[in-house]
């Protein structure tokens, strides 16, 4: 299987056929699991397996299939499913780390993992610095001996900055740090950041994985030491388990992730090349348009773009909600990575608990709107974005 590529790891790996040797993956629905005797079960407690279940909170033969299709995906020695993305980013973060430590993190951040860094860690004695995630003298000036974490985006929702993942972990493991990368808006399709050096990955499954607004997912990726001897332990306790049903929806997701992702970044790139310097518009930020500053850096670290542009429409939050109004096919609503296209206002949802100061420190402006880009015909998209822009 290691001499696979990707698409083809993404049908096979990880399948666990049961004795009636099905096609399409088994879901099994079970909290528990049986034992043949009470010596078995004293030894499985004492060490499961490789394909041995105790209870659902800890492991699933079904959520095993979907962590081992991921992580050969991923090329991650080992993966750990949560019933979501925050719970991924949460557990990653809560299983590391302890009063006193410090953890330095980029400020660009989505809303939820601002307050889990924000608010939680420090009410727990962790004490956080924020910096400019791109500027690595601003990372290197932020170590200390008692740092433990860096946190970034890989691309930072909704401005899509592009952080350089192996300037910031060669200076995190010089300090001691863990690297911990949110690879949500990147993909797996489209990097590889263990490669870069990073030493933890997370994705929200409930994005590109599932890439069809069904059901939220998480998942996090690392050494097999670190999956099972720190972020298990916390998970299994804690509780936040995928569920069966949840694991076999993502499975389907992933015999389909490269077709979609390699679909939708194409459409961002005719819309790209559309849109850019339209009057209407103050900026349009996508990673690999021409004019982004980390051009070269994202074409580096990426394949393709990715599936999401941001547009700053000049007239601020009145132009804003003219423009999104405009449109038809492009839904509003918070979510991304969606085979349907999808728009959201940052500063009035997703980010909206945020000062006025703070997401103008982060670049979130009023005219601000990210699309998240879907599978359907790039000119329709085009079409109904020019004219809700004639609108605006």
């Amino acid at each position: 299987m290691e001499n696979w590529k990707p698409k083809t790891k993404l049908v096979h790996a990880g399948v666990k056929r049961s004795q009636y040797n099905e096609l399409s993956e088994a879901i099994f629905l079970t909290q528990g699991f049986a034992y043949d005797s009470a010596e078995q079960a004293e030894a499985r407690f004492i060490k499961a397996g490789e394909d041995e279940y105790i209870y659902a909170r800890y492991g699933n033969p079904t959520v095993r299939m979907f962590e081992e299709r991921i992580a050969a995906l991923e090329g991650a020695e080992d993966a750990f499913a949560t019933a979501s993305g925050m719970a991924a980013v949460s557990g990653a973060l809560f299983s590391m780390l302890r009063a006193g430590d410090h953890v330095v993190s980029a400020k660009a951040l989505f809303g939820s993992c601002l307050f889990v860094l924000e608010d939680i860690l420090q009410r727990w004695g962790i004490e956080v610095t924020f910096v400019e995630g791109t500027d690595l003298d601003a990372w290197a000036a932020a170590m200390r001996p008692n740092t433990k974490v860096a946190f970034l985006e890989a691309l930072s929702n909704p401005t899509l900055e592009v952080i350089d993942i192996a300037g910031v972990s060669k200076i995190a493991h010089a300090a001691g740090a863990t690297v911990v990368v949110d690879n949500v808006f990147a993909t797996p399709v489209f990097q590889r950041s263990l490669e870069l050096g990073a030493d933890v990955v997370i994705y929200s499954a409930t994005k590109h994985i599932d890439g069809q607004g069904r059901c939220l997912g998480g998942v996090v990726l690392g050494t097999k030491e670190y999956i099972r001897k720190t972020f298990e332990p916390f998970n299994k306790h804690t509780g936040p388990a995928m569920s069966p049903f949840t694991a076999w929806v993502m499975l389907k997701g992933l015999e389909t992730i490269v077709l979609r992702c390699e679909a939708q970044a194409r459409t961002c790139e005719v819309l790209v090349d559309a849109l850019s310097g339209h009057a209407k518009l103050d900026r349009l930020i996508y990673p690999f348009a021409p004019d982004h500053p980390q051009l070269a850096l994202a074409k580096r670290q990426m394949t393709q773009g990715g599936t999401v542009i941001t547009l700053v429409l000049k007239g601020g939050k009145d132009a804003a909600f003219r423009f999104i109004n405009a449109l038809d096919i492009i839904t509003i609503s918070n979510n991304l990575g969606d085979a349907k296209s999808i728009i959201t206002h940052p500063s009035t949802t997703t980010h909206q608990r945020l000062t006025d100061e703070q997401r103008t420190a982060l670049g979130i402006s009023d005219g601000l709107v990210r699309i998240s880009i879907g599978l359907e015909d790039a000119d329709d998209l085009l079409a109904e974005i020019s004219n809700a822009l004639e609108k605006a």
